[in-house]
């Protein structure tokens, strides 16, 4: 796996490693180092090489620094002498950069070379602004954007069009309280590479603000659309989506279970998070349960839909039995 350093002033490397996984979990093989107002360059050189001393594989290094010529990037200049072959060295980092990274080293085929190749896209693609006719590059508004979005899913092309093989792709189907958020629009993404997404909510497809967020939090080059449960059946029975390779996002199990019911051939659900409230138990971090939860989900396990219970992918999964069971004794109490 390529080892990645984050090296930066002050405590940015520290704080965005943090926040890096928070969306995307815990990262083998990376290091953050700081330059502080007290080190020397000499100081911050001989944390990064012992940072990179740790590393896997010391022969695919990428650095990634805040500032294109500040001395984080200047020592990693110097220690890439050598190594110019296989390291690199990127400037600019932010977030989306940085997710990208972790999440394009999953591929083992990748070099830390062709991964610098890739986040440099990712990094600019995460420069936005709001309201986007503050950006002169923007050629429509969001809410033109909105409008085209719902001309897709309403499907331009005339009924019958027979689309691929005619069938919808479902590249994963989630449980999420939160629908499309950083986790799922970078996580999740990377790893399943949709090329839509669909939240599947009768509330939030009435709720025009909720639906304008979810469309501003899809991540560059993938669509993302809003709609209510029945239009959702309507859209998996529609042979112009057979091209459309989808993520399906549901608030609840009780969305998800009407959705199969209705013919979404869904075979396994991604149980991501489930928000506590009043009457429910949680299992672990981010999953809470009622006994209405618990039935459902029994349901759904009776008409033989499998549980891939995480958070993000890097997460391992958790038993679904032993979940609801642990609800179950919770409930009791």
């Amino acid at each position: 796996m390529v080892g990645i350093l984050l090296a930066t002033h002050g405590n940015f490397a520290e704080g965005i490693a943090m926040s890096s996984s928070m969306l995307f979990g815990d990262q083998p093989n990376t290091a953050a180092v700081k330059l502080m107002p007290s080190d020397s360059p000499d100081d911050l050189r001989k944390k990064m090489e012992e940072a990179i001393a740790g590393f896997d594989d010391p022969e695919q290094v990428l650095i990634l620094v805040d500032l294109w010529g500040g001395t984080p990037f200047n020592q990693s200049n110097k220690l890439i002498a050598g190594h110019e072959d296989t390291w690199a060295v990127v400037a600019g980092l932010n977030l989306p950069m940085l997710i990208d990274a972790y999440a394009s080293r999953m591929d083992d085929s990748l070099s830390a070379q062709d991964i610098a190749k890739q986040i440099i896209g990712s990094g600019r693609d995460g420069v936005k602004v709001f309201p986007a006719v503050l950006d002169p590059k923007k050629e429509t508004p969001v809410e033109k954007t909105a409008d085209k979005a719902k001309a897709a899913l309403r499907g331009a092309i005339p009924p019958g069009t027979v689309l691929g093989d005619g069938k919808i792709k479902i590249a994963l189907a989630r449980i999420d309280t939160r629908l499309l958020h950083g986790q799922v629009a970078t996580g999740w993404t990377k790893a399943v590479a949709p090329n839509r997404i669909i939240a599947v909510s009768d509330g939030v497809a009435h709720d025009e603000l909720r639906k304008r967020m979810i469309m501003e939090a899809a991540p560059p080059g993938v669509k993302a659309h809003c709609v209510p449960i029945n239009k959702m059946i309507q859209v998996f029975k529609d042979v112009r989506f057979g091209n459309t390779k989808a993520m399906l996002l549901f608030e609840t199990p009780q969305d998800a279970l009407a959705a199969i019911k209705g013919g979404v051939e869904i075979k396994k659900l991604n149980v991501g998070s489930m928000a506590h409230s009043k009457g429910k138990f949680a299992v672990n971090k981010v999953l809470s349960l009622d006994m209405k939860d618990i039935e459902t989900f029994e349901e759904l396990k009776a008409l033989g839909v499998e549980f891939d219970v995480r958070k993000v992918p890097s997460d391992t999964p958790e038993n679904m039995d032993t979940l609801l069971e642990k609800a179950r004794e919770g409930l009791k109490q």
